[in-house]
């Protein structure tokens, strides 16, 4: 009997659309395996409300296949290589990433793994500038890109023979759901982890995509795909729901989706883009510290900032590992310029609460709105918390998720009075303090 390919997943846990595993199954019997590796990525491992996720995209995947899933843990390039060994294993494939240790780990397993195209609409080696160089603004970018579109169609699921491999570890056995306390006892409520779930995700979304421009920026209302935790695990493939939304007029949402392509471009043109930033004179702002600073922030992570449309956001992030897009926004612009308080502090606390949690999408979005990075606003450009709330019709949103203030109507809810707090907190800051106290602070940048 000829010897079995081996299938490495790694973000990248479905069956269909999944080249690398068409090509290990051209080549007969299959051993998958999943490593988990917090070794590698140092203070990038995996946060923890990744690891919630992951248990049950796990149990969701070798449900799938059989019950023939191997999880190993440790460095994945010497597991990866230890079990190609163990089996000896005719081929080994695997989907290719570009976070800054995954490309390390890659270039340590050259000589024995075939990488396939996977995590984007188009690899990013297609989509460059003329001098060959990966693009660092996003405007540039999407016009490059859209020469590169259609992307290919999705595969389908191969026909695929997995055996059982070496021995390996048992799932319940790597502790990756919480306890003591539990905190992710609403998670289950809001998500449903694997393949089966992130297509039936995309089902539901194929019939609201045509309202997504208009409803995408209101809290208060289910107008966002919340299908970023499944393509971020990659139970379903940005070239699956490329062809289950483009022909419904989904181009909106489908541009968002090239977002995702650019943030890959912007970790291969920054791989340290997650803890440096992107504008060197950015370095000079005098983010706060300090005793004041830390209570500032603890408040930020807690939803006691004062400000409605924050907390509820912070607050939902708490509960359900993600926040509506808005939120994020406006949260970030928060600890970032009325708090005055680095954006690596707000990176590392997404990293650890959010299901979605991605290191080029995260690092990205927190240098945009800080405006540290190559690709963002100005720092100068301040969000009102309460203009934005207002804007976006925010009030029911807050309702759900600052109950202490569900009974005030539309035009109190936004910026309750002094006397109409009960026992939510007051504002840490004045806006216009805030501000002026962010504009001297940049001040200092431009000398």
């Amino acid at each position: 009997m000829s010897a079995p390919a081996l299938l490495w997943f790694r973000r990248d846990l479905r069956i269909a659309d999944h080249h690398a595993l068409t090509a290990a199954a051209a080549a007969g019997r299959v051993v998958p395996l999943f490593v988990l590796d917090d070794d590698t990525p140092g203070e990038f491992r995996i946060g923890g409300a990744q690891r919630w996720w992951l248990h049950h995209s796990l149990a969701a995947l070798n449900e799938s296949i059989g019950g023939k899933l191997v999880l190993r843990r440790g460095r994945a390039a010497d597991v990866v290589r230890a079990v190609a060994q163990e089996i000896g294993a005719a081929e080994v494939h695997a989907t290719a990433l570009y976070e800054p240790w995954e490309r390390e780990t890659e270039a340590a397993l050259a000589d024995l793994v075939t990488f396939h195209d996977g995590d984007t609409l188009v690899p990013p080696d297609r989509v460059t500038t003329q001098g060959g160089s990966p693009f660092k603004v996003y405007g540039a970018f999407w016009r490059a890109l859209t020469e590169q579109l259609p992307p290919e169609q999705a595969l389908p699921a191969p026909d695929v023979q997995f055996v059982a491999g070496p021995g390996g570890d048992k799932l319940a056995n790597w502790n990756l759901l919480p306890t003591k306390p539990d905190w992710a006892t609403g998670f289950g409520k809001e998500w449903t982890p694997g393949e089966a779930g992130a297509l039936e995700r995309l089902d539901e979304f194929v019939t609201e995509v045509a309202a997504y421009e208009r409803r995408r920026d209101r809290p208060s209302e289910e107008g966002t795909s919340r299908l970023s935790p499944h393509l971020h695990w990659g139970e379903v493939s940005p070239r699956q729901v490329w062809d289950a939304l483009h022909p419904r007029g989904g181009s909106k949402f489908l541009k968002e989706l090239a977002w995702r392509d650019f943030a890959r471009s912007a970790m291969l043109a920054q791989p340290d883009i997650g803890w440096s930033n992107g504008r060197a004179a950015m370095d000079r702002l005098p983010w706060r510290t300090g005793a004041d600073a830390e209570a500032d922030f603890a408040a930020w992570t807690k939803g006691r900032t004062g400000y409605p449309i924050v907390d509820a956001g912070m607050r939902q992030l708490w509960a359900t590992g993600w926040m509506h897009n808005r939120g994020r926004m406006i949260a970030a612009s928060f600890l970032t310029k009325h708090l005055l308080i680095d954006w690596r502090r707000g990176a590392a606390w997404f990293w650890d609460t959010l299901i979605d949690a991605d290191y080029g999408n995260n690092s990205l979005n927190w240098q945009w709105i800080a405006g540290t990075g190559t690709a963002s606003q100005m720092f100068n450009r301040i969000m009102a918390p309460l203009a934005q709330s207002e804007k976006f019709d925010a009030g029911d949103y807050i309702r759900e998720w600052v109950p202490e203030l569900a009974g005030l109507d539309d035009d109190m809810i936004h910026d309750p009075a002094d006397d109409r707090r009960g026992a939510y907190p007051p504002r840490l800051i004045g806006h216009r303090e805030a501000r002026d106290r962010a504009l001297s602070a940049l001040a200092k940048v431009r000398g």
